[in-house]
């Protein structure tokens, strides 16, 4: 879509530079022109310049310093430089100074056309990669969802099923579940993953930042305005947008992403041209949204829009069985940051893990894994080394069975916590079940229920420990 690209003319002689501005019109581009490098200058510190045609010999500010500033400040914009025939070395030094590609006058348009799209695929290309590099380093960063519980097979199985459509998503659950990994699933395996991912965490903003940071400003909108800047939605064009935290939005700006869902258009704060942008939007809360409405804080009528499809992420303490499997990543990803060797858990910080509720769920477990592997000081994370409500968790212990559970769930969930409250002794945890040894053994092997560092658990307590849930492999989605 060439209408999306802006192309500054500049050039003191007003014929060429209308002559161009014409043509590249034509061509389908937005063309802004300028009557010499100064006010050249000024329209790209302005914004929303894609690509520069310039002369060389102006007055006030040349093109060839014009071009300077440019890459000093701007590197990624590409300039095109106009030079008359007699002057090709002015142009061998723009080209080493940074400029694209050069032109002799008079201009050949049809040799205009393919250099301006040239440069323009170029300059694309390279924002592209650069966007690519910003989202594998976030993905290394990030762990993927990491999930074999009931729970969590619905939320990828929710996950691939609306991925591929349009439908706007509202994705809930309390605070630390992983709502945003759950969004960036959808997108990488939406056709619109070649687009751009682009997120907005509502809360952290001031409510006078919000709206110009969703649509984009002109210059002047409001103090300290000093050029336009394009909002998130424009930014998002062609991709997806998530906005975290939606229940922190005041009404007023409620209303105007109400009417981008239902018409695809607004206008910058301060600006009258309305735009248009193709956008899936993709919404997280930690409120109760119905109530929120009930008291008057949220539209109805957003709510609506915003929950074509819900995907409800359930918090850990509902998921125990995939303690082991997040618990064992971010070991692995903190040992191998923190350069430590470290196997596993022992039998009781297994088992302290598994008894606590988690309030601020895998995000806690997450910082909880990490300062464990700073205190490790041999190859087991011992009970010593959690934090202390989550090593006293691991004294008393209720066994919850989730509703809806069939016999064998029930038995697998029974089994494993036992062993994990009696530390790994399998003679004690058939006592306890009434039992025979040979039969729990079977048992544990049926339900895969030896944890990934047994091994090392074992070697450490003298008898193989099974505290742990199935280890079935980790299901990413993202």
């Amino acid at each position: 879509d060439l209408m999306r690209f802006t192309i500054l003319v500049v050039d003191d002689e007003k014929n060429i530079r209308e002559g161009l501005a014409e043509a590249l019109g034509l061509d389908g581009y937005r063309v802004r022109t300028a009557a010499d490098g100064a006010e050249g200058l000024k329209a790209v510190e302005e914004g929303d310049v894609d690509l520069v045609i310039t002369d060389l010999r102006m007055p006030s500010l040349s093109g060839g310093e014009l071009l300077e500033r440019i890459s000093g400040r701007y590197p990624g914009l590409p300039v095109i430089v106009l030079t008359g025939h007699g002057t090709i070395e002015d142009a061998v030094e723009a080209m080493r100074h940074g400029a694209f590609d050069f032109l002799t006058k008079p201009v050949n348009l049809d040799h205009l056309s393919l250099l301006v799209k040239r440069a323009l695929d170029s300059s694309e290309l390279a924002r592209k990669n650069k966007e690519l590099e910003a989202e594998v380093e976030a993905q290394k960063r990030t762990s993927s969802i990491i999930g074999s519980s009931a729970g969590m097979k619905r939320v990828f199985d929710l996950i691939r099923r609306v991925a591929p459509t349009k439908a706007s998503v509202l994705i809930t659950g309390e605070s630390g579940v992983g709502k945003e990994l759950v969004a960036d699933a959808i997108h990488n395996l939406s056709p619109r993953s070649g687009g751009p991912l682009v997120k907005v965490h509502c809360a952290a903003l001031a409510e006078s930042l919000l709206e110009s940071e969703l649509f984009g400003h002109e210059k002047g909108a409001f103090t300290g305005a000093q050029g336009r800047t394009r909002g998130r939605f424009e930014l998002a064009n062609e991709g997806t947008l998530f906005l975290d935290e939606i229940g922190e939005i005041n009404q007023n700006v409620q209303i105007k992403i109400l009417r981008v869902l239902q018409d695809r258009k607004f206008e910058r704060v301060g600006g009258e041209e309305t735009i248009e942008t193709d956008v899936r939007i993709v919404a997280a809360t930690n409120r109760d949204l119905k109530k929120e409405i009930a008291e008057g804080r949220f539209r109805e009528d957003l709510y609506y829009r915003l929950n074509v499809v819900n995907i409800h992420v359930p918090p850990l303490r509902e998921r125990r069985d995939d303690i082991p499997l997040l618990a064992m990543a971010f070991l692995r990803e903190f040992a191998d940051e923190n350069g430590k060797k470290i196997e596993g858990f022992d039998t009781k910080a297994r088992s302290a893990l598994y008894a606590y509720t988690w309030p601020g769920n895998v995000r806690e477990l997450r910082n909880c894994v990490e300062s464990a592997v700073v205190m490790a000081r041999g190859g087991l994370v011992e009970a010593e080394d959690l934090p202390p409500s989550v090593r006293s968790s691991g004294e008393e212990r209720d066994i919850r069975i989730p509703s809806g559970s069939s016999l064998s769930d029930a038995e697998r969930i029974l089994i494993r916590e036992t062993l994990a409250a009696q530390n790994g002794n399998k003679s004690r945890t058939a006592e306890i079940l009434g039992i025979g040894r040979k039969t729990l053994y079977q048992k544990i092997e049926d339900y895969g229920l030896e944890p990934p560092d047994a091994a090392a658990a074992a070697a450490a307590s003298g008898e193989a420990p099974s505290g742990g849930a199935a280890a079935a492999d980790a299901s990413p989605a993202g």
